[in-house]
């Protein structure tokens, strides 16, 4: 593939996905998407915003010391200072990128940089010629560029490339933007900028209208050849382009899209159960490529026509993004080996031998309450597993009982381990998991805020497990916590459980980010 033909993909899962409200992830969350985005083999990991909070960047940094396979970028405000965080976060990267944007739309400019346009440019070109003293690869984004005036852009655009910015993103920040009119505003940039062919030509596009995809297509048949993109378009507000549309559209229309990527396709499933997993956004069932009925069919006809020529109804192949063909292959009489085998080839990796150890015991565990175990059911242990020996579990679930009968109000008993003590307390409730979550409130200080509560069965049948995510918030913090069980119940007070974990450590959203791309 030649570099005109290659179109790269710039995951910016880490940084805008975590800016969707209750998607913020540990240090150690963000190492284990990172290490998922590597097997993936993206091109560009924006890691993060350095300057936002001590926690973001001792997260990017993590990202930068550990990732060896793709380019490690992170976000910085046009300023001094969020430009030398972003330079000192991402140093220990073999390959680093400091990505500085500015606002250039007039109601930016004017209401919140409260800016003339030429100290915008001023402070654009000042902040690339910073971070090019830092760092080799400079990206330069105009903030909001889909409501800015096109003469304008091209002012600022040509006068960042000459400071140095390798890589020029143009986002669609509020999701404005309609396919037609993006192609349009791209193809006018590369003609009138001077030196348009110095540079990378960059879309970043959200989802508001519902065309973040469509958008970043049309920016594709004008030349741009990065894409900015989430695992199961994650992101802020309605989200943004998702990574496994863009990368088998692109794949599986070669006739009408002159260019390819380099991502392993079969890793895409894998990486987004485990972003589901970890951020508590689950994935709808009808999501193109990675929903479980993406290549589902029960109509009569469909089937037929499958059954005759696959390619009747499915224009890709479920296994080429990672969706597996034997969906139910480990039992109780399963060994240590069968079990790793598996999940390997699932593309769920354990760091360490511990790692394996924990997972093998909870999926044993699992074995003897359920007959039959699924992928799912693995990915969901493995999950947990990492979590618990990565993360400060300094409240943990020894003992519960609960009674719920007609006509009288459910109590839950529960003992807890905290910080090496085991206490008992008890409490009533409007239902058996309110009952549960009061009686562990008794047991706690922290007094958090439920902000979500969901619960979605991770395979079929009556013995499935249960999956909950609740989302807490305190003191300004906003955490998620999973739990699963063939018990809803347990299922529950587990991810209780482990939210306020993470209240009680250093975990959880700290910051505010509001601005960016």
């Amino acid at each position: 593939m030649s570099e005109a033909d290659r179109l790269i993909i710039f995951d910016t899962t880490l940084r805008d996905g975590e800016q969707s409200p209750g998607a913020s992830m540990t240090r150690e969350e963000k190492v284990r998407i990172a290490r998922a985005l590597q097997r993936l083999r993206v091109d560009v990991i924006e890691a993060g915003f350095p300057a936002a909070s001590q926690g973001d960047f001792e997260s990017v940094r993590a990202v930068a010391e550990t990732i060896t396979e793709a380019r490690v970028c992170g976000l910085a405000r046009a300023n001094e200072q969020d430009i030398d965080r972003a330079g000192a976060a991402v140093a220990p990267a073999p390959a680093g990128r400091i990505h500085t944007f500015i606002a250039t739309s007039p109601v930016h400019m004017e209401k919140k940089l409260q800016l003339q346009p030429d100290e915008v440019i001023e402070r654009a070109v000042t902040a690339v010629d910073r971070a090019r003293n830092l760092c080799d690869d400079v990206e330069f984004s105009p903030e909001d560029a889909g409501r800015s005036d096109p003469e304008f852009l091209c002012r600022i655009i040509e006068r960042a490339i000459a400071a140095g910015a390798t890589t020029i993103n143009i986002p669609d920040t509020v999701g404005y933007n309609l396919p037609t009119q993006f192609a349009g505003l791209i193809r006018d940039l590369r003609e009138r900028v001077p030196n348009s062919d110095r540079a990378v030509w960059s879309v970043h596009c959200h989802n508001d209208l519902g065309v973040a995809v469509a958008n970043s297509l049309a920016a594709v048949r004008e030349g741009a050849r990065q894409i900015e993109c989430t695992i199961n378009g994650l992101g802020e507000r309605a989200g943004n382009a998702a990574l496994e549309e863009i990368v088998m559209a692109v794949r599986t229309r070669q006739d009408d899209l002159p260019c390819d990527t380099r991502i392993e396709t079969r890793e895409i499933v894998p990486t987004s159960k485990l972003v589901a997993n970890i951020t508590g956004f689950q994935v709808q069932p009808n999501k193109a490529i990675v929903g479980i009925n993406a290549f589902a069919h029960e109509s009569g006809i469909h089937q037929d026509g499958v059954l005759k020529h696959r390619e009747t109804y499915e224009i890709m192949r479920a296994e080429d993004v990672g969706w597996g063909t034997n969906r139910m292959v480990l039992g109780k009489h399963s060994g240590r080996n069968a079990f790793r085998s598996r999940c390997d080839e699932l593309g769920i990796r354990f760091e360490t031998a511990a790692q394996l150890n924990e997972a093998f015991q909870r999926f044993k565990d699992l074995a003897d309450k359920k007959h039959e175990i699924f992928d799912e059911d693995l990915q969901a242990v493995a999950t947990e597993a990492v979590a618990a020996m990565e993360e400060d579990q300094s409240v943990t679930l020894v003992a519960f009982r609960c009674c719920s009968e007609t006509g009288e109000t459910p109590v839950a008993d529960v003992t807890l381990e905290i910080d090496g003590e085991e206490r008992h307390n008890q409490a009533a409730g409007d239902g058996p998991v309110d009952a549960a979550f009061k009686a562990i409130d008794g047991l706690l200080d922290v007094r958090a805020e439920l902000l979500l509560y969901s619960v979605n069965n991770i395979t079929s049948g009556t013995d499935a497990q249960g999956e909950v995510t609740v989302r807490l918030e305190w003191g300004g913090r906003v955490v998620n916590g999973q739990g699963s069980d063939t018990d809803i119940v347990i299922a529950s007070a587990n991810a209780y459980l482990n939210a306020l974990n993470r209240l009680r450590t250093t975990g959880g959203r700290t910051h505010p980010q509001t601005d960016g791309v």
